[in-house]
């Protein structure tokens, strides 16, 4: 009915999340931008913001899956701190020379609105428990 509150209702799989695909597009895009990294960063920077980049995603899906809200928020707040770690490390990797400014403009915008997103998700979820 028009005027009322909607019940929050859990997706029945984390495919479904909009936060999750975008954690994905995040993820593919940093594959890319650490494609071209020096022999010297195989198994530094690069791989570290590889990482990061694959717990976004990995953290939304494992918390959608536990039974209560209170893991799916603990889950949520996991993946806001792989999302700040990520933004650090593309800020070195760009100070160091790794990648251009340009090149990481496009997952610098999809990190500020993930961190958004899953923050707004987090919140609503906590409102509604």
């Amino acid at each position: 009915m028009p005027g009322e509150e909607q019940e929050l209702r859990r997706p029945r799989d984390y495919h479904d999340l909009l936060v999750w695909q975008k954690g994905m597009a995040l993820a593919k895009q940093i594959y890319t931008l650490t494609q071209p990294s020096p022999d010297t960063e195989k198994f530094g920077l690069m791989t570290q913001m590889r990482r990061a980049a694959v717990s976004v995603p990995s953290n939304i899906a494992e918390g959608q899956a536990h039974y209560t809200t209170g893991e799916f928020i603990q889950f949520l707040s996991h993946a806001v701190g792989s999302v700040s770690e990520l933004d650090t490390q593309l800020t070195l990797s760009i100070d160091l020379g790794f990648c251009s400014d340009v090149k990481a403009q496009q997952a610098r915008s999809l990190i500020l609105e993930l961190r958004r997103m899953i923050t707004a998700l987090r919140r609503k979820l906590s409102n509604s428990s």
